[in-house]
């Protein structure tokens, strides 16, 4: 029985990176024998064990066969005849497949530690075109290390989209590696790799129609939607907003690559359309409540919040209202750094300063000031029962807040 560190462990520590996770992978040894060592068994589909003292992941090394399509379509074998060499080679990348022994030496079959200086992701075998998954794990270490894929494996990826196999993926993996993706320094680095090997078009096409459909004149025509979407995500990465952000600013502006341009102007059509793509999208993909809920605003009012200037007290005091500001300040707040990913998605834009968020805050907090609580405690002693309580005191809570808004706004000029 002999144990290796292996994977992203060893990979990461040969880049300098911190080390979050060890996994370790077993040879010669069964299940039967880790059972009697103490470990605990927790695979489903294979072999893998946590250590009776650490907790860490212990898998005995194995293969795999291709029996069906998509990620799960894999038969596994394992055994204590099956070698190191023979588990790393199942493996995706070469800079994934470098294990470390007790004594720290490492075994490199596959020329993984080159390939890590050159700065490459580049395919083991053939056998890297069973897995769908591995074309988004790509596009994800391409983002997160700044690595290029090899133009074989680039080549590799495109006949899996060709092919159908990408097709195979399963909506909870999707989400899974998008949303990992989203949360790298550099996120349109994943999406840009995936467009490069038609992958976006069948995972997101929402997204990947962006691409070469112009920006509106009041805007910058020089780029197109595609390109602004990538600058907005980047932004939201460089400011290190959390995943609902990021994924509101990528899909805060979907109606545009479907919407006439003359459709545009203010917020008529593209965002209507925007809305139903966006919620197509997420039920497509599994997106979590959170990220759904706040790219749905987004796409709905951020053409309206770029306005701020123009905006009534009584139009802010509903748009407070809808976007659930009152009980849900801090989606509030992260919906006003998405609206504002938008504005400094440009050219020379990324250090301008958003003065509407900062105008939406003060509107907020002054609307906050309300004690909707007083309000209906009177109106309940006055009411006459013309009209429903209920509709009484929200009309009299906004009138208060529309006061309050407009006092605010009218201080600030």
């Amino acid at each position: 029985m002999k144990t290796y560190l292996i994977g992203g462990s060893v990979r990461d520590e040969l880049l300098g990176l911190p080390v979050k996770d060890h996994d370790y992978v077993v040879v010669g040894s069964t299940p039967e024998e880790m059972t009697q060592l103490g470990y605990r068994p927790v695979g489903k589909d294979f072999p893998v064990f946590l250590h009776p003292k650490t907790h860490e992941q212990y898998a005995l090394a194995r293969t795999e066969r291709k029996v069906s399509r998509g990620y799960k379509g894999f038969e596994v074998f394992t055994s204590p005849n099956v070698t190191l060499q023979e588990d790393l080679a199942r493996r995706d990348l070469t800079i994934n497949a470098i294990a470390k022994d007790q004594d720290g030496n490492i075994i490199d079959p596959f020329n993984g530690v080159a390939d890590l200086e050159a700065g490459i992701l580049r395919h083991i075998s053939p056998a890297f075109s069973e897995d769908p998954v591995r074309i988004l794990r790509t596009a994800r270490f391409a983002a997160r290390f700044s690595f290029r894929i090899a133009p074989e494996t680039l080549k590799l990826m495109n006949d899996m989209v060709h092919s159908g196999e990408v097709d195979a993926l399963v909506p909870e993996r999707v989400w899974q590696e998008i949303s990992r993706g989203l949360m790298e320094d550099n996120p349109s680095r994943m999406l840009y790799q995936l467009r490069e090997c038609s992958a976006l078009a069948r995972i997101m096409p929402e997204v990947d129609v962006l691409f070469g459909v112009p920006q509106p004149a009041h805007a910058h025509p020089e780029i197109d939607t595609g390109l602004h979407t990538m600058l907005a995500i980047d932004h939201a990465a460089a400011k290190n907003y959390s995943l609902p952000v990021r994924f509101a600013a990528l899909t805060h502006d979907l109606g545009k690559g479907t919407t006439p341009p003359e459709e545009w102007p203010r917020h008529i059509g593209h965002e209507a359309r925007s809305i139903e793509l966006v919620e197509g999208l997420c039920e497509r993909i599994r997106a979590p409540k959170d990220a759904r809920q706040l790219a749905i605003l987004v796409a709905r009012f951020h053409s309206n919040i770029h306005r701020a200037a123009e905006l009534k007290p009584s139009t802010i005091a509903d748009i407070l209202q809808t976007v659930d500001a009152y009980r849900k300040p801090d989606r509030f707040n992260e919906f006003l750094q998405a609206c504002a990913c938008d504005f400094h998605g440009r050219p020379g834009y990324a250090k301008k300063n958003y003065a509407q968020s900062e105008r939406l805050t003060q509107a907020f907090v002054a609307a906050s000031s309300v004690n909707a609580g007083e309000i209906a405690a009177e109106l309940k002693e006055k009411h006459d029962g013309t009209m429903r309580l209920a509709e009484v005191i929200n009309a009299n809570v906004r009138k208060a807040r529309i006061a309050r808004i407009k006092t605010e706004l009218k201080s600030q000029t």
